[in-house]
């Protein structure tokens, strides 16, 4: 699909008592990573995971709601996704849920083999389903609460459409943490910056100590708070990285204290 790396409005900053209040429970949150790994994950880590996934829907969601408000609109449905990925490469994220999907279908484009021939959408899809697809469900319920929390509705389409990316999202999270543990720390990342034709090139990407991990402290049995969000540095980029990375961050802090 054809993205434009334009910047969509972002909410205001995150309060104390609404970083700390997640929409996806931690609970579903290690029932996610049951799913990839074997590993033991500690109650830091499903808060860091369950923190960013709400950061990535929310900022999804936040650029739906806008879209929808430029036609007067106050319900999302399917075709305010596609304007919020449209203007923000960054959340194009859950990628597997889009041959999944009715909202991506031809918007996916041609796929040929090394013969030439046409691949058809279920042989791209394979023949087992990715578990994250089919877990999809359970994420309702947190999309609905996530959904209030910004103020906005949006039809079934749209909800089943956030709760398949909310899911392959965190499965492909999990997958990652999951790695930085076996690997003993991030051996491949790479960093991506966003430009707007006609604007200034952006200043280097703020630092966090994570970016130059090369090793992991802990035992390999456990995937740690500082696993998930080594492992965001290999889901997302940009504004939207560091942000979810400094929310998870805000958030631990903010539960030490209390």
């Amino acid at each position: 699909m054809t993205t434009h790396p334009l910047r969509t409005e972002r909410g205001g900053p995150q309060t104390a008592s609404n970083v700390t209040d997640l929409p996806f429970k931690p609970q579903l949150v290690r029932a996610v990573f049951r799913d990839v790994t074997s590993l033991h994950v500690s109650r830091p880590a499903a808060r860091a995971a369950a923190s960013v996934t709400r950061t990535v829907l929310a900022e999804i969601i936040d650029a739906a709601r806008s879209a929808a408000a430029e036609e007067a609109r106050k319900r999302l449905i399917p075709k305010d996704l596609i304007s919020a990925i449209d203007r923000n490469v960054e959340v194009e994220v859950g990628s597997a849920w889009y041959l999944h999907s009715p909202t991506f279908h031809g918007l996916m484009g041609e796929l040929r083999n090394a013969d030439g021939a046409l691949v058809s959408l279920r042989e791209r899809r394979g023949a087992r389903t990715p578990r994250g697809v089919a877990g999809a469900h359970r994420f309702e319920a947190g999309v609905r609460r996530l959904l209030g929390s910004r103020g906005v509705r949006a039809v079934p389409a749209m909800v089943r459409d956030l709760d398949g990316i909310a899911s392959v999202f965190l499965t492909a999270l999990a997958g990652d943490a999951a790695k930085v543990v076996r690997e003993g720390g991030v051996k491949r990342f790479g960093t991506v910056s966003l430009m707007v034709p006609g604007e200034p090139a952006a200043g280097p990407p703020l630092r966090h100590p994570l970016l130059a991990l090369s090793t992991r402290r802990g035992d390999g049995r456990t995937v740690h708070e500082d696993d998930v969000l080594a492992a965001v540095t290999m889901q997302l980029f940009g504004d939207l990285g560091q942000r979810a990375i400094t929310e998870a961050a805000e958030m631990a802090r903010n539960t030490s204290a209390n």
